[in-house]
C-alpha cells in the first residue's frame, strides 16, 4: 500500500474549561490519499472544524487546548514540529479555506496584498513575478479583470467573489493538501454550485488531497469520494459516497440521511427529526454516544463502546447496524 498524503491516528484534541475537560476530538483514525477527496460531515458540535484546525495546528495551545496522537502529512509529523517549522508547512504545504468569506479577509489590506504576502512568505519571487502570479490565481478563480481586481479591498467583492479570492489565497503556494471549513456557508444556492465546481476542479488540476468539511451531505456528495461520518467528537463511520448514502451501517449515519427532505415526501407531512441532543462533551457517555438518541438502541449500546469494523465497504462502529438485503434476497424485476 502506497504511503498516503495524510494520515490521522488516535487523535484528540480537549479544551481546558472552567465546566472541566471538553473532549472536542476524541480518538479520530483516517487518511487521505495523493489526489483523493474526502468529506467530513455531522452536526454542529460534532468536532468536525476542531479536527480540521488541529490538522493544521491552528488551536491555542497550553494551557488552553492539548492535543495528542500524530498527523502525518506525507511522513511528517505535525504534532512534532515547532512553531518555526510549522510556519513552513501552513500556506505552502496545507492551504487552507475557512468557512466565513465576510470575515477572513483583512478589510484595511488590498486583495492584492493579501495574496501576495503568501507567495512572499512562501517563495522566491520578483516583484514583477509575485504580481503575474497573483494576476493568474485571480484568473484561476474566475475573476474577471483581475489585474484591476487586486488594487480592491474586500468590501468591493461579493461574498461568492470573496470566497474565490481565499481559494485563490489557499492555492498560492501550490499545497499538497486542501482543507476547506465550510467553504460555502452564507452563500447563496447558485454562488454555492459555482464554488463546489471550482474546488472540485482546481483540486483536479493541482492534483491536491482536498478534505471538506461540511453539515451539509449534498455539497459531500457532489465533490467528495469517501465520506467521514462524526459524531461526539468521534468518527463513527467512513466509506465511499455511494456507500454512505445508499447503505449506512451506522444508525447515526441513517438517520442523517433520513433526516434530509425529500421531494417525494407527502405534501404536508412531518419532516423527520433526530430527536434529543448531541451529547455533552465534557462529560462523554460510556457506551456509544448516540445511544440516547438511536431508536434502535440496544442494553449494551449504554455500557460498551462499540469497536471499529473494518471491511471492503468501509469502516463503522455499531452494535446494531441496519440490515440491508443481500443481491441474492432481491426480487427480480419483471
Amino acid at each position: 500500500m502506497s504511503t498516503p498524503l495524510l494520515e490521522v491516528s488516535d487523535l484528540r484534541t480537549t479544551f481546558h474549561t472552567p465546566r472541566g475537560t471538553l473532549h472536542a476530538v476524541n480518538g479520530v483514525n483516517f487518511r487521505l490519499d495523493v489526489g483523493a477527496t474526502m468529506g467530513i460531515v455531522g452536526e454542529s458540535g460534532s468536532g468536525k472544524s476542531v479536527l480540521a484546525r488541529t490538522i493544521a495546528r491552528l488551536l491555542p495551545g497550553a494551557p488552553y487546548a492539548s492535543c495528542s496522537g500524530s498527523v502525518r502529512l506525507d511522513g511528517t509529523d505535525l504534532l512534532a514540529l515547532d512553531e518555526n517549522a510549522l510556519s513552513s508547512v501552513r500556506g505552502r504545504r496545507i492551504g487552507f479555506v475557512f468557512q466565513d468569506p465576510m470575515s477572513s479577509l483583512n478589510p484595511v489590506q488590498t486583495i492584492g496584498r493579501q495574496i501576495t504576502q503568501v507567495l512572499q512568505r512562501h517563495g522566491s519571487y520578483t516583484q514583477r513575478q509575485v504580481r503575474e502570479r497573483a494576476v493568474e490565481l485571480l484568473a484561476q478563480v474566475g475573476i474577471r479583470s483581475p489585474a484591476q481586481r487586486l488594487a480592491d479591498s474586500p468590501h468591493q467583492f461579493s461574498g461568492g467573489m470573496r470566497q474565490r479570492v481565499v481559494i485563490a489565497i489557499a492555492l498560492a503556494a501550490d499545497p499538497q493538501l486542501l482543507i476547506a471549513d465550510e467553504p460555502t456557508t452564507a452563500l447563496d444556492v447558485t454562488v454555492q454550485a459555482r464554488v463546489l465546481e471550482l474546488l472540485r476542479k482546481l483540486q483536479e488540476q493541482h492534483r491536491m488531497g482536498l478534505l471538506l468539511i461540511s453539515h451539509n451531505l449534498a455539497v459531500v456528495a457532489q465533490v467528495c469520494e469517501r465520506v467521514g461520518v462524526m459524531y461526539g467528537g468521534q468518527m463513527v463511520e467512513q466509506a465511499s459516497v455511494e456507500q454512505t448514502f445508499m447503505r449506512p451501517r451506522m444508525r447515526y449515519t441513517s438517520a442523517l440521511l433520513h433526516a434530509i427532505p425529500s421531494l417525494e415526501s407527502v405534501p404536508h407531512e412531518r419532516l423527520y427529526t433526530i430527536k434529543g441532543r448531541p451529547p455533552t462533551l465534557t462529560s462523554p457517555p460510556v457506551g456509544c454516544p448516540f445511544a440516547p438518541r438511536c431508536e434502535a438502541v440496544q442494553e449494551r449500546c449504554h455500557t460498551q463502546q462499540p469497536p471499529m469494523v473494518e471491511d471492503a465497504e468501509g469502516i463503522f462502529a455499531c452494535w446494531n447496524p441496519p440490515h440491508y438485503p443481500s443481491t441474492s434476497d432481491r426480487k427480480p424485476n419483471p
